[in-house]
């Protein structure tokens, strides 16, 4: 009777162990630590993919003038405010003489005295040269002594070279009233090309120092981008090379141009190249000087080839590959990789065929041991 009441418990203990040992190895391996990795799979095709790279900088000026005065002064008017048009030869402004006017007089009178002992020393030496002619003569009949030709032949020198000092004096007076009178005209401020201010550094009544910038002025049809590429994908960036812009003020919409050449010096420091990209055409409104631009450069397109998206790419150690689905088992494969676009898109030069699948997410880190469940997305994944 025990015996039969022992076997009849022991027969529904099994009856209860055996389907939660059950459903415990149904539930470790549909979602435990044995459950299948979801993933999500792509599979190696040969296209031909156009890479392009992408920059960012910012608007400058091909060619700016800094209109200032030629010396020290104080500013009388400026004609002009930042955002003006300017056309050449235009007078945007002028300088305070000060007493530039009264030096000018007094060089003028200065000039008229040169003048007059100019006119002193070539009547002295007229007379030195005829008393030495009128002289020479009786030495030779011994009507007078020889010192005292010597004496008229020397006083002959001294008239000559006074003559010769005054007309020295007079070109030193001239060219410093040219000098004066130069500055004069110099007190104007005038524009050297057809532009737009940008820039007013002082008010009338400032006083400024020679080369010192009042207006800044630039050529609004010599705008450009100064763009930075990093320098692992700048291969294959060179001048001509069709570009779109995107200013930071107007998101969406794209400008056209070109690269128009790559300036010889790199970054050192943030391991960039530079370039300098134009605009096809006039931007209306002109963009801000130093506004920030994005740039994506068009690169030619590429021979057909095995194209595999980005995300596929996985290092694992010190190799560069991809984990391929086999017998529904992750087995990575190292691979050599080419050029990209900027959709993510990626030629492998080695490593994969056509038709091979790649794994391109995973719910978590793989390893070979692994099995896979292939979905179409994962979970918070945005594709």
């Amino acid at each position: 009777m025990t015996h039969v009441f022992m076997q009849k418990r022991s027969l529904a203990l099994l009856g209860v162990i055996i389907p939660l040992l059950a459903l415990f190895i149904y539930v470790a391996i549909t979602s435990g630590p044995l459950a299948p990795v979801s993933v999500t799979v792509a599979t190696v095709e040969e296209k031909t993919i156009a890479p392009a790279l992408f920059g960012i900088g910012s608007i400058e000026a091909r060619y700016t003038y800094k209109i200032g005065p030629t010396f020290a002064g104080r500013i009388k008017r400026l004609d002009v405010q930042v955002g003006d048009s300017v056309k050449a030869k235009q007078v945007i402004g002028e300088m305070d003489p000060v007493d530039l006017d009264a030096r000018i007089r007094s060089q003028d009178a200065f000039l008229k005295r040169t003048n007059d002992q100019l006119n002193e020393a070539e009547a002295r030496q007229h007379l030195a040269q005829t008393q030495a002619n009128r002289y020479e003569p009786l030495l030779v009949v011994k009507a007078i002594s020889e010192e005292t030709v010597t004496i008229k032949q020397h006083d002959l020198q001294i008239a000559d070279a006074g003559l010769n000092a005054a007309r020295e004096d007079r070109v030193r007076a001239r060219s410093e009233r040219e000098a004066l009178t130069a500055q004069r005209n110099n007190l104007q401020l005038i524009a050297p090309v057809d532009g737009l201010v940008v820039a007013r550094y002082d008010d009338p009544g400032t006083t400024i120092v020679a080369g010192q910038a009042v207006v800044v002025v630039i050529d609004p049809d010599s705008l450009w981008a100064n763009i930075r590429f990093d320098q692992i994908h700048a291969r294959g960036l060179a001048a001509n090379l069709p570009a779109r812009m995107t200013l930071r003020s107007r998101p969406g919409e794209f400008l056209s141009g070109h690269v128009f050449r790559l300036e010889p010096l790199a970054d050192e420091v943030t391991e960039e190249i530079l370039a300098k990209v134009v605009f096809n055409q006039r931007s209306d409104p002109l963009p801000p000087i130093g506004e920030l631009v994005e740039v994506t450069v068009e690169l030619p397109a590429l021979p057909a080839g095995p194209v595999i998206p980005n995300a596929a790419i996985k290092r694992v150690g010190e190799k560069l590959g991809v984990w391929l689905v086999i017998n529904n088992h992750p087995h990575f494969t190292p691979i050599t990789v080419g050029d990209s676009d900027l959709n993510g898109q990626v030629q492998v030069r080695n490593g994969l065929k056509i038709g091979n699948r790649v794994i391109v997410y995973s719910e978590k880190t793989l390893t070979k041991r692994h099995r896979l469940h292939v979905v179409d997305r994962l979970p918070g994944v945005t594709l």
